[in-house]
């Protein structure tokens, strides 16, 4: 399976911007749908945005309007760009690969990061 890097989270003010990436290896980045995730404790990990290879995107309705899931394909990373941040945002977000088309279930994605916290706080 592919291996995942989640990179860029930190402590970022209610309306503020922050982009998370994903670096990929192991199999071939561009074969795969890419997701993200986030848990907030004591909370199921839930679905936060995918991308499909031939670049369609999915977003969960929380998130839609604010956060922008985008691939590079050259380095064969995922980002995940978050504006008007809400203190509600706040969890580990994990990136996810699947061989699934329409992936967006947990279930659909076999490979994960190890998460990169994200915090929203005045």
């Amino acid at each position: 399976q592919v291996q995942l890097v989640e990179s860029g989270g930190g402590l970022v003010q209610p309306g503020g911007s922050l982009r998370v990436s994903c670096a990929v290896s192991g199999r071939t980045f561009s074969g795969y749908t890419m997701g993200w995730f986030r848990q907030a404790p004591g909370k199921e990990r839930e679905f936060v945005a995918a991308i499909r290879w031939s670049g369609s995107t999915n977003y969960a309705n929380s998130v839609k309007g604010r956060f922008t899931i985008s691939r590079d394909n050259a380095k064969n990373t995922v980002y995940l760009q978050m504006n008007s941040l809400k203190p509600e945002d706040t969890a580990v977000y994990y990136c996810a690969a699947s061989n699934v088309l329409n992936a967006r279930a947990t279930f659909d994605f076999g490979s994960w990061g190890q998460g990169t916290q994200v915090t929203v706080s005045s």
